[in-house]
């Protein structure tokens, strides 16, 4: 993988927030790997996600590449559902998305699988996803039911 074959995105609003949630859709991660840094009022999470920009007509090989999706501006945390004392428990993200406060601030919501949720309150919309690096082949795309 070179570097131009990494993904690099960014967003400041919810609309870009929604592109990023396409990205990590059916991303995989442990709790272990959830980091809140309270005095920098940032929350990093790394993640195996699936890339679905990779998805063309049926493989049987697809493909899962390690990033992290970082978030600026956090004010405070909250979440249901996660036992962060069991860091090995594998935690499948479905969305994220943004609920507008007091704009421009308000709380970006990550939804997992099971009804987990982790909750940000932000001051406004500023994150990132980057690949960290290589691509990994898989025979498992996620499946959703209709």
């Amino acid at each position: 993988m070179t570097d131009k074959d990494r993904l690099r995105l960014i967003a400041l609003d919810a609309e870009d927030l929604a592109i990023v949630s396409a990205h990590v859709q059916d991303a995989v991660l442990k709790a272990q790997d959830i980091n809140w840094m309270a005095k920098e009022n940032r929350f990093v999470i790394a993640m195996n996600r699936f890339a679905w920009e990779e998805e063309r007509g049926r493989r049987r090989e697809h493909q899962r590449r390690r990033s992290a999706l970082y978030f600026a501006r956090v004010n405070n945390v909250k979440s249901t559902g996660i036992d962060r004392k069991a860091g090995g428990e594998v935690l499948s993200l479905l969305a994220v998305r943004f609920e507008t406060g007091d704009a421009p601030s308000g709380e970006i919501v990550l939804d997992f699988a099971g009804g987990a949720t982790i909750r940000l309150a932000v001051e406004c919309v500023e994150a990132q996803l980057n690949d960290l690096g290589p691509a990994w082949s898989t025979q498992h795309a996620p499946r959703h039911m209709t």
